[in-house]
């Protein structure tokens, strides 16, 4: 799900590109210097989770993890995201540096909605944690997909096929991610629960 240069009118490349940067720039505020080994794994495991792709028509499905990014990180998920697809756009191309900030807002907007909904709605046993994790999880996917759909569109009608097909090529994995999602959610519970706590979620001061 990444968006090529080129693809975007100037100006939405260019909004995209200051909005991304306003929105990492208040997440690394909110990110403290002891979650950044935690930070760190997680934009290994989002850059690793999105090299594998399988085309489909004239786009390609793959893992996307948004979601789960939200769950484990809270603020800091946009950060993890942005770093991810700039690496992945540095060293395989995947994506743009014009088309970066686009890419990092319709993945990293619904991380942190996922991660917020997580931290509100967890509840405190594991089939909680599990449900709402798993929610998390394919909504994150989905509300990158529906984005990713808008976003495309507004380079013209040439794109509105393509933009109903990268919606359309995403359901099965709405799914996956979900049962990812609450997997790892249950994993994380069982063995090591201070991984889901996402305290400065309650607040959005």
């Amino acid at each position: 799900m990444h968006i090529s240069d080129g693809v975007l009118p100037i100006s939405v490349a260019l909004g995209s590109g200051v909005a991304s940067l306003a929105v990492a720039a208040w997440s690394v505020r909110q990110t403290d210097a002891d979650d950044l080994p935690k930070v760190a794994v997680v934009t290994a495991s989002f850059f690793v989770s999105s090299l594998i792709h399988v085309p489909l028509g004239p786009t390609s499905v793959h893992l996307l993890i948004p979601g789960l990014v939200g769950v484990l990180l809270g603020r800091s998920a946009f950060l993890a995201i942005l770093l991810g697809l700039l690496l992945q756009s540095l060293l395989f191309q995947f994506g743009g540096l014009t088309a970066l900030g686009a890419n990092a807002l319709l993945m990293g907007v619904p991380a942190l909605a996922c991660g917020l909904l997580f931290s509100k709605l967890r509840g405190t046993t594991q089939r909680q944690h599990v449900i709402v994790g798993g929610l998390a999880g394919g909504g994150g996917t989905l509300a990158s997909a529906v984005l990713l759909a808008l976003l495309l569109a507004s380079g013209g009608e040439d794109f509105f096929g393509v933009a109903k097909l990268a919606l359309l090529s995403h359901l099965p994995v709405f799914v996956v991610e979900g049962l990812v999602s609450a997997f790892t959610v249950s994993f994380l519970f069982r063995v090591k629960p201070e991984l889901l706590r996402q305290q400065r979620l309650g607040a959005l001061s």
